[in-house]
């Protein structure tokens, strides 16, 4: 009995002894010097600064402002018409709600925020902010006048006929497709592009330490270089500028500039001027403005010439009315008996945003990396990428 006494006491010590030692080694890890611990890895807060913000900005420029020149699409409008054409939501069939829609695309591809979403579809949807719409919108899409597009619980939804002409082909193992973000399912990482969206749509978005604003242009133009530059693919800029005359904007307008030079450096400015016409209306001078500079809020060029009124830099002035309707441009500038109206119109583009600037930059993505494109590089990169896709089609 003293025996197991004696033994179950020395087993106690014992064990008091390891957990005064197990303390002591705990207390010495914590003093130790950051250094030494495993999972902790030094490294200068400026260096790990300088790694964050690349890759934050390559994510910007790949992800999400700069388009694809195989394609002409960002990422996002990707996502949306790749999501519409799993929806359904085809020309001739039932329009869907917007918010089922945005719902989709947050949900499979794009984690971002539904505002966001929703807006660049609404944008696909304006014929005054696209050349060439690529959705059809049913419901309060915005206007001209600056007015917001109603929620997305009430517009509805589909694709227009033009934009079939980019996911078409895209069952038949075309395009190489890509995990989505969480690696649920698979997406497309470029459309097949049978339509040249980046010339036809231009493009506009702010990266880190760079930025794109690709004017629209005219698709039978733009088709018709295309042809040209595949019969002769030694044809120069020179050649290829005698077929696409220059922007086409979707508000009209009249465009000044040096075309050639933009054209062959992917860079220039352009004067985009409203076009004003003189008409008589009950014995009086009329200056009527039937299209305005592209991205031109048209309820702000009214209060400008309403305030040039005003403020007497437009004496000759009696009457400002906005008879616009659905899709039509018409502001009506009535003027006194004997006014000269060459005055009011040079005095609009003096002092008024009908004569606006347009900074041309064609940065685009050309295999996932920016460059700066000239008119030649356009068409070239285009048309490599169209016979890639087609040899695709055909071995499938």
């Amino acid at each position: 009995m003293a025996e197991d006494e004696e033994e179950l006491e020395n087993e106690e010590v014992q064990e008091e002894k390891e957990n005064k030692k197990a303390k002591v080694e705990e207390v010495e890890e914590e003093d130790k010097p950051v250094e030494d611990h495993k999972r902790i890895i030094p490294t200068e807060v400026s260096e790990e600064m300088k790694k964050s913000y690349l890759d934050y900005a390559m994510s910007v420029i790949v992800s999400r402002a700069i388009p694809a020149i195989e394609d002409g699409m960002k990422p996002v409008q990707r996502r949306i018409l790749y999501a519409m054409q799993q929806m359904g939501l085809k020309p001739g069939t039932q329009t869907k709600k917007s918010a089922r829609l945005v719902g989709d695309v947050i949900g499979k591809f794009h984690p971002h925020g539904d505002t966001a979403v929703y807006e660049a579809m609404v944008r696909m949807a304006q014929d005054f902010s696209l050349r060439y719409p690529l959705v059809y919108g049913q419901g309060n899409f915005g206007s001209i006048d600056g007015d917001p597009p109603a929620a997305m619980r009430y517009t509805e939804t589909r694709m227009m006929p033009i934009a079939m002409e980019l996911v078409e082909d895209l069952e038949k193992e075309t395009v190489d497709f890509v995990p989505n973000y969480d690696s649920s399912m698979k997406e497309p990482n470029l459309l097949p592009g049978k339509l040249p969206a980046l010339m036809i749509n231009g493009a506009s978005g702010i990266a880190v330490g760079m930025a794109t604003n690709i004017p629209p242009h005219n698709l039978n133009e733009v088709c018709d270089a295309i042809i040209s530059y595949i019969k002769n693919p030694a044809i120069t800029i020179e050649e290829l500028c005698t077929i696409v005359n220059g922007p086409d904007f979707p508000t009209g307008g009249s465009v000044h500039g040096d075309m050639l030079e933009m054209y062959k450096t992917g860079r220039g400015k352009l004067l985009v001027r409203g076009k004003v016409s003189t008409e008589t209306s009950k014995n009086k001078e009329v200056v009527v403005i039937t299209e305005i500079p592209y991205m031109l809020n048209k309820t702000l060029l009214v209060e400008q010439i309403a305030e040039l009124i005003q403020n007497k830099k437009l004496k000759d002035v009696s009457d400002l009315r906005d008879e616009s309707s659905k899709g039509k441009i018409r502001i009506v500038i009535e003027l006194r008996k004997g006014a000269s109206p060459e005055f009011v119109i040079n005095s609009l583009y003096q002092y008024t945003r009908l004569q606006d600037s347009f900074s041309a930059n064609f940065l685009a993505l050309v295999g996932g990396q920016p460059r700066i494109l000239n008119l030649r590089n356009i068409v070239e990169e285009y048309v490599k990428y169209r016979k890639i896709i087609i040899t695709n089609r055909t071995k499938f």
